[in-house]
């Protein structure tokens, strides 16, 4: 599969998350932020950050919370509109953007931090490189990049359709009927070319066996 084919999955996944956002089921997992993306940005202290991937907005309304100035930027029109009313709600000036994780919508070196959490895999390694060469341009020099990878250790690596080398769909799962992305670390530290690893940890999430990388770099 070459990059460009590779960005129809991409669309299937904005839908499917799209649906799911439209629910509060689909929701209801997804309202908290993470306890270490917290940590780390009332550790550093940055004043202006990117949310890509936003979702409903968990992370994008704790770190308003915070006095950030953010951006949050996701595909799903519903996410997004679930995310705004919670804004307006607690009076948080968030700057919500529908768009894409290949052509963040923000100036070079604008970003003091950038998340993206259970985001940037969702493609081939082309789309992966492509998204971080986008997150390194809009970060400020020694800026802050925190986000996820999926591990080879992952239970579902190497099931389904193997439609580009190491990228994986399984068309039986809805959540994984588009393209996912899988690295070792090795591979994780040659895509992460113009960053400085700080942090790498590989372990699960929620299910057991559903290993991802969490990784904290700053940007070179």
């Amino acid at each position: 599969m070459t990059s460009e084919s590779a960005l129809h999955p991409l669309a299937t996944a904005v839908a499917e998350w799209d649906r799911r956002w439209s629910i509060d089921a689909g929701r209801v997992d997804w309202l908290e932020p993470e306890a270490e993306v917290m940590a780390t940005v009332t550790a550093t202290g940055p004043e202006t950050v990117l949310d890509i991937g936003c979702g409903v907005g968990r992370h994008a309304l704790a770190l308003a919370r915070l006095g950030c100035r953010v951006t949050a930027l996701d595909g799903s029109a519903s996410g997004l509109d679930f995310a705004r009313s919670k804004a307006a709600a607690e009076k948080l000036d968030i700057d919500f953007r529908e768009g894409s994780m290949l052509a963040l919508p923000l100036p070079d070196a604008s970003c003091d931090y950038v998340l993206a959490w259970n985001v940037i895999y969702h493609g081939d390694r082309d789309v992966v490189r492509q998204c971080l060469d986008e997150i390194r341009r809009v970060l400020k020099p020694g800026g802050i990049y925190q986000g996820t990878m999926l591990s080879k250790r992952n239970g579902r690596y190497g099931k389904g359709e193997e439609v580009a080398p190491n990228t994986f769909v399984i068309h039986e799962e809805s959540d994984k009927a588009h393209a996912h992305f899988y690295c070792n670390a090795a591979e994780l530290v040659d895509l992460y070319q113009g960053f400085e690893l700080q942090s790498l940890i590989d372990r699960p999430h929620q299910k057991p066996g559903s290993y991802h990388w969490h990784l904290v770099a700053d940007r070179l």
